[in-house]
C-alpha cells in the first residue's frame, strides 16, 4: 500500500489540506475542520499529485465551475456513509436541501438524523457538497468547516461573492 499523499492550499475560506492516494482525492479540509483526522504518520507531501483538484478548486471559488471531475476516492466511511456522500454529489450548483428531504431520497424518510451525521462526517469537503444541506427551515445548521464557510459558499454559488 503507497502512502497517503497530501497538500495544502490557500483559498477564500483559509487554508484547506488534501489527502489522497493516486486512486483519488480522499479527503479535503478546512482550517479547524471537525472530524478532520491526524495525517497517516507516512504520509508523504506531494503538492504535484493534486495539480487537477487545486486547479479545480481555483476554478471554483472563481465562479467558472460548478462540477468538480476529480476522482474521489473514500478511504473511510460506513456503506450508509457513502451512500448519503455518493447522494451530495448530486444536489446541483446553487441549490440546496434538507436533511430531510435526502434522507426520503435514499429511502429512509425518518432518518434525516442519520444523513446529518454521515454528512457532518464527509470527508472531501466542496468536492462532495455537503455544504448544500440545510435545515428543514432553510436554516444553515451545523458545518464540520464552521456555518460562516457554509454561508460563504452558499453564497459563492448564488453569484453574492466572487473572488
Amino acid at each position: 500500500m503507497s502512502p497517503q499523499r497530501w497538500t495544502t492550499t490557500d483559498s477564500p475560506v483559509g487554508t484547506i489540506t488534501i489527502t489522497g492516494s493516486p486512486d483519488g482525492v480522499s479527503g479535503l479540509y478546512m482550517e479547524d475542520h471537525r472530524h478532520r483526522p491526524a495525517l497517516d504518520e507516512d504520509a508523504v507531501r506531494d503538492d504535484a499529485a493534486f495539480t487537477q483538484v487545486l486547479a479545480e478548486l481555483r476554478e471554483y471559488f472563481a465562479g467558472e465551475r460548478t462540477t468538480f471531475d476529480v476522482p474521489i476516492a473514500f478511504d473511510r466511511g460506513t456503506p450508509f456513509q457513502r451512500r448519503v456522500w455518493a447522494a451530495l454529489v448530486e444536489i446541483p450548483y446553487g441549490e440546496t436541501t434538507t436533511y430531510g428531504a435526502l434522507a426520503v431520497r435514499l429511502g429512509n424518510p425518518g432518518g434525516s438524523r442519520a444523513v446529518g451525521l454521515a454528512n457532518g462526517k464527509n470527508p472531501v469537503s466542496i468536492v462532495v457538497p455537503c455544504h448544500r444541506v440545510v435545515g428543514s427551515t432553510g436554516a444553515l445548521t451545523g458545518y464540520g468547516g464552521g456555518t460562516d464557510r457554509k454561508r460563504f459558499l452558499l453564497d459563492l454559488e448564488r453569484g453574492d461573492t466572487l473572488f
